[in-house]
C-alpha cells in the first residue's frame, strides 16, 4: 500500500514550494518526492475536509515583505490555487482547519498576531478577528524582541489555545460561531520556557506542551469546565550533558496515549517518552533523525512508520515505530527532500 504526505519547506535554497512524498508501507520505503505547487516558503499547511489547503505563503513586492495565505483547491488533478491572502510583513508559523465551525486560524510569529477567518462556500477566507499579544516577554535572547505566537489550534472541547513563545504563556479562548475570540485564560511558564506547540489527551485530562527555548516537555493538566491549565511536571528532551544549542520543535501524541514524541534541532534527535495513566513522562529512546535540523515528523495512518525531515540537510528518513515500547528503529535516510520544515498526510 502507499500513502502519501504533503511537505511544507522552506524556500531560502533549493525548494520551489510544496512537495508530495510517497511510502510505500509495505516495503517500507520512501518514493517519489514530486514537487506539487508554487508558495513562498510554505512552512505550514492545513487541510479541510473539502479538498482545500491552507498553506503559509510569503512573497517579495518591490523590495517589501508581504505574508499570509494561499489556498489550493485540491479536488482536480492539479492543484488550483483560488485565492492568496496577503498582508505587509511576515507571513504566519501557523494554520489550523476548524471543520465545525468553518474557521482557519494563524500564528504569526513575528507580528504576534492571531488571525481568525472564516470560510466561504467556495473556500476562499474573509478575517473575521485578530488578537495582538501586547503581554511582557522573557529573558532568552529569542524573546527579546516582543511576544512569538507560534501555535493556535482547538482544545478538545473546541476552544482555541494559543502557545507564545515570547511571553511563555499558553492562552485560552472561547471562539464564537462567527469567528469571534473572548480571552478565557491563560498559564504562565517558567522564564524562558518558550512554548511552541501542544498535544492534548483528553481521556487523561492532559495536554503536553514543548518548550523550544528551554528543550522540554511539560505535562499539564486541563480543566474543560473552567478553560485553564496547570502545571505537573517537566521533563527534558536532550541529554544532560549536551551543551550545543538546541531548540526543541515538534510534539506528537500516539493513538492509544501510551507515547510522547518530540524533535530537537541541534541534537538532531528525536526522543520517545513514554506516558503513565497520569500523564507522568518518562524518556525510553533518543535516536538520531539521520540528518540536520528535524522540525516535524508525521505517521502513517496505522501509526506503525514515521516519517520525519530534516531542514538543513534537504534530506528525509523513515523509521518503523514498536506499539509496545514506542521504539523506532531506523528504515531508511538519505531521502532528497528540499528544506523540509512540517509534514501532513494527505488523507
Amino acid at each position: 500500500m502507499t500513502e502519501e504526505f504533503y511537505i511544507g519547506t522552506y524556500t531560502k535554497r533549493i525548494s520551489r514550494g510544496i512537495y508530495r512524498v510517497s511510502v510505500d508501507t509495505t516495503t517500507p520505503k520512501l518514493m517519489d518526492c514530486e514537487w506539487l505547487a508554487s508558495a513562498g516558503s510554505p512552512t505550514y499547511i492545513a487541510k479541510s475536509n473539502a479538498k482545500r489547503l491552507y498553506v503559509i505563503n510569503k512573497k517579495e513586492t518591490d523590495g517589501q515583505t508581504h505574508g499570509g495565505l494561499i489556498i489550493y483547491d485540491m479536488s482536480e488533478d492539479k492543484p488550483r490555487a483560488i485565492q492568496q491572502l496577503l498582508d505587509l510583513g511576515s507571513s504566519p508559523a501557523y494554520v489550523a482547519v476548524d471543520e465545525d465551525r468553518q474557521l482557519v486560524y494563524t500564528a504569526n510569529y513575528h507580528t504576534a498576531a492571531v488571525d481568525v477567518y472564516a470560510i466561504n462556500p467556495d473556500g476562499t477566507l474573509k478575517r473575521t478577528d485578530q488578537v495582538i499579544d501586547q503581554d511582557p516577554v522573557g529573558p532568552a535572547p529569542e524573546q527579546a524582541d516582543g511576544p512569538h505566537p507560534h501555535f493556535a489550534d482547538l482544545t478538545p472541547d473546541d476552544r482555541l489555545v494559543v502557545c507564545d513563545l515570547g511571553s511563555d504563556r499558553v492562552y485560552v479562548y472561547d471562539v464564537s460561531t462567527t469567528g469571534k475570540l473572548s480571552a478565557v485564560s491563560h498559564l504562565d511558564l517558567p522564564a524562558g520556557y518558550g512554548p511552541r506547540h501542544i498535544v492534548f489527551d483528553a481521556k487523561k485530562g492532559v495536554a503536553y506542551l514543548v518548550g523550544e527555548l528551554s528543550s522540554n516537555v511539560a505535562t499539564l493538566s486541563y480543566d474543560a469546565a473552567t478553560g485553564t491549565f496547570t502545571v505537573k511536571t517537566i521533563v527534558s528532551t536532550i541529554p544532560d550533558d549536551w551543551t550545543a544549542h538546541n531548540g526543541a520543535a515538534a510534539i506528537r501524541l500516539s493513538a492509544d496515549g501510551k507515547f510522547v514524541y518530540v524533535s530537537n534541532r541541534g541534537n538532531n534527535s528525536l526522543a520517545v517518552f513514554a506516558s503513565d495513566e497520569a500523564g507522568q513522562l518518562t524518556l525510553v529512546q533518543r535516536i538520531s533523525t539521520e540528518g540536520d535540523f528535524p522540525r516535524d515528523f508525521n505517521w502513517t495512518a496505522n501509526q506503525r512508520l514515521v516519517l520525519v525531515v530534516n531542514q538543513n540537510s534537504d534530506n528525509a528518513s523513515l523509521f518503523e515505530r514498536d506499539a509496545q515500547s514506542g521504539k523506532l528503529t531506523l528504515v531508511q535516510k538519505d531521502f532528497m527532500v528540499p528544506e523540509g520544515v512540517s509534514v501532513l498526510p494527505a488523507k
